[in-house]
């Protein structure tokens, strides 16, 4: 589990969110949301089934699924939310998901998800990659180099 913090109710649910008191994270609380005017598509798995739908899809076109566990009330997960989108709408060659840690705790902790937000890059159902935290250039930097590798397959 991460750190819990005082000032934010968001540290006192099952998972902790990654904010001002966490030692993996250098944003100060309350920092607003950079803004992006492009809007991705992200795609908001709820049920199983809409996640199955979306592994099935990625595997079947051979394409890398980004999936963000996160939670409604967690702050930094609202940070890095345009981030999110905004890469969705630059990498169409990779698939998008958001996962609500609340809806699906169970499959949430299937992945290992102790604290939100949590990025989880995958190729054919196998994690490639993972950032833990808010850190949006980390996030970038990840993004593009799955997409890199994605574009150098055989």
């Amino acid at each position: 589990m991460g750190n819990r913090c005082a000032r934010t109710s968001c540290c006192r649910k099952l998972w902790s969110c990654i904010c001002c008191c966490s030692n993996n994270n250098n944003n100060s609380y309350g920092q607003t949301r950079s803004q992006h005017g492009s809007k991705g598509k992200v795609h908001p798995v709820s049920r199983i089934e809409k996640w199955e739908e979306k592994i099935t899809e990625a595997n079947n076109h051979g394409k890398i699924l980004v999936v963000n566990f996160s939670a409604p009330w967690c702050v930094p997960c609202k940070k890095i939310e345009p981030v999110f989108r905004d890469l969705a709408s630059r990498y169409p060659s990779m698939i998008f998901v958001t996962v609500d840690v609340e809806e699906l705790a169970e499959f949430s902790n299937e992945w290992n998800v102790e604290a939100t937000p949590t990025v989880v890059f995958l190729k054919d159902g196998r994690q490639m990659d993972k950032l833990v935290g808010a850190e949006t250039s980390e996030l970038q930097k990840k993004t593009a180099a799955a997409a890199d590798l994605f574009l150098r397959k055989p």
